[in-house]
């Protein structure tokens, strides 16, 4: 049953009764004393055990489990000594004289063992802030178990001075706190079953990477929100009476959430209809390299220069996208250029087709071709265009097309028009002060 608050009130004042008498006795300096001692000693012998022991080579006879707790071990050396100088101490104590004489030490002794244990357990997690939270959190849980004040907080954290009622719902500090621990413990599990679920699916080669990828988010969203459901339903919450949030969230999905809801409802509808997929080469607007992620807000285009574009999935669906490798990786390459009216124009067209045929990357079964264009003012105008198979360093395979081309211009006689411009004076020459005026 909860607590009301008068008990509550008599509770800390029989708990500060309780400690102002323990203050006063000569045995807690005793103890206080054996406690800084046995600190300074675990402290020492921390810093000579770890000098002295090989972090690179220890255990390695041992199976990984056990080395791995093994190396725990070494790095809790001080709380290891700290536990077992209290122990000891304890004993010693409690042989000697009264036992609650030594009680302080006796606490001591349990919370650094708790401790100790928990850092055994929680070395498993790689998540540092989870390992932080839920260290500091089953601590906690320890000290008032140990000091026998775990069931009257408990019941403070339950009471109905703390608590607060909405609709059919009824919120205390204690129900969130399990929720929140429930929830951290439901999420992990969520993510470790998500990781293994797409290392399986993303070694399939029968399925095509947009699959992959759809698949991976709804089986990750879907153990999400059952994990959700779960703790709910583990802390006593009827879902029904989450019913009266329904219509903020809505308002709220409506004002502030929709650009949110609408990446990743795109995000949905890419993946289904296959337009892009991670590793086609796009274009959108003035943004062009290969999808490296699809993620459930945005989509991630390597640059190749070390950039990378993150670009909201609305954008894909919305606005005009250029897919190199969508259903053919092979791309048309078109090299212009231009010689003088000197130059044979079959020559020309010879000489780039056979240029462009020689290329290490050029397709071989798809054979290049050379057009004239335009007879334009300054000179003739070509047009070169073969097929390489894939697009990536498209802009390569011009440069050294077009580098080739000018060797053979040279090597030809073949001159590239450049413009030239001509000014006529009608009427005679200008007089000298005239073109001193001007120039000056």
């Amino acid at each position: 049953m909860p607590m009301d608050p008068k008990e509550i009130i008599e509770l800390l004042h029989t708990t500060a009764r309780s400690l102002g008498a323990e203050v006063t006795s000569p045995w807690f300096y005793l103890q206080f004393g054996l406690i800084l001692a046995g600190a300074g000693i675990a402290y020492a012998s921390d810093a000579a055990i770890r000098s002295r022991v090989d972090m690179t080579t220890f255990a390695m006879g041992l199976p990984l489990p056990l080395r791995h707790f093994a190396r725990v071990l070494v790095f809790s050396a001080s709380t290891a000594v700290f536990a077992v100088l209290m122990i000891a101490a304890r004993i010693t104590m409690y042989h000697s004289t009264w036992p609650s004489r030594s009680y302080l030490l006796a606490v001591c002794a349990k919370l650094a063992l708790a401790w100790l244990v928990i850092r055994l357990v929680t070395s498993v997690i790689r998540n540092e802030f989870i390992v932080r939270l839920v260290s500091l959190s089953a601590w906690l849980v320890a000290a008032l178990s140990v000091v026998g004040q775990l069931q009257p907080t408990l019941d403070l954290l339950d009471s109905d001075a703390a608590s607060i009622v909405l609709g059919g719902l009824r919120l205390t500090p204690l129900v969130l706190i399990k929720l929140g621990a429930l929830l951290i413990v439901a999420l992990w599990l969520t993510n470790i079953a998500s990781n293994f679920v797409e290392s399986r699916i993303t070694r399939s080669a029968d399925l095509t990477p947009s699959i992959q990828v759809l698949l991976v988010k709804m089986i990750r969203m879907g153990l999400m929100v059952l994990a959700i459901i779960i703790a709910l339903s583990a802390v006593g919450i009827n879902l029904s009476a989450l019913a009266v949030f329904s219509g903020a969230v809505g308002v709220g999905i409506g004002i502030g959430l929709q650009k949110i809801v609408a990446n990743f409802i795109s995000g949905i509808i890419l993946l289904a209809d296959k337009s892009v997929k991670p590793g086609d080469l796009v274009t959108i607007g003035d943004s062009s390299g290969r999808i490296s992620a699809m993620k459930t807000r945005y989509i991630s285009v390597a640059a190749g220069d070390g950039r990378e574009f993150l670009i909201p999935n609305e954008d894909l669906v919305t606005q005009k996208v250029v897919n190199w490798t969508y259903t053919d990786k092979n791309t048309l390459v078109k090299v212009l250029f231009g010689t003088n009216y000197d130059a044979d124009p079959r020559l020309v067209c010879k000489l780039a087709v056979e240029i462009a045929a020689a290329a290490p990357r050029a397709i071989k079964n798809k054979p290049p071709n050379c057009i004239l264009t335009e007879f334009a003012e300054a000179g003739m105008k070509f047009s070169l265009t073969f097929w390489i198979s894939d697009p990536d360093g498209m802009d390569t395979v011009k440069s050294d097309v077009m580098l080739t081309l000018w060797d053979a211009f040279k090597r030809e006689g073949i001159r590239v028009p450049y413009p030239v411009r001509e000014i006529r004076v009608r009427g005679g020459a200008l007089p000298v002060e005239s073109v001193v005026e001007v120039s000056s």
